[in-house]
C-alpha cells in the first residue's frame, strides 16, 4: 500500500492558510473591513485543517508501525 499524500497535503493547507492570513491584513490596511472576517476565518479554517492533517498522518503512521 503507498503512503497518502500527507505531507503535500499539509504543507499546502498550511500555505493558503498563511496566504489568506496575509491578504487579510492587507485588505485592513486597504480599508476592506468588510470582508477581513470572512478571509480571516479561511484561513483559521485552513490551518486548523492543516492541523489536523499532520495529527492524522502521525495516527497513520502509529497504525502502521503496531500492525
Amino acid at each position: 500500500m503507498t503512503q497518502p499524500p500527507f505531507a503535500t497535503l499539509s504543507t499546502a493547507l498550511a500555505a493558503l492558510g498563511i496566504t489568506l492570513g496575509v491578504f487579510a491584513v492587507q485588505l485592513r490596511a486597504d480599508g476592506y473591513e468588510q470582508y477581513v472576517e470572512s478571509v480571516a476565518t479561511a484561513s483559521v479554517v485552513m490551518l486548523t485543517t492543516a492541523s489536523l492533517t499532520v495529527v492524522t498522518w502521525v495516527r497513520h503512521r502509529r497504525q502502521l508501525n503496531s500492525d
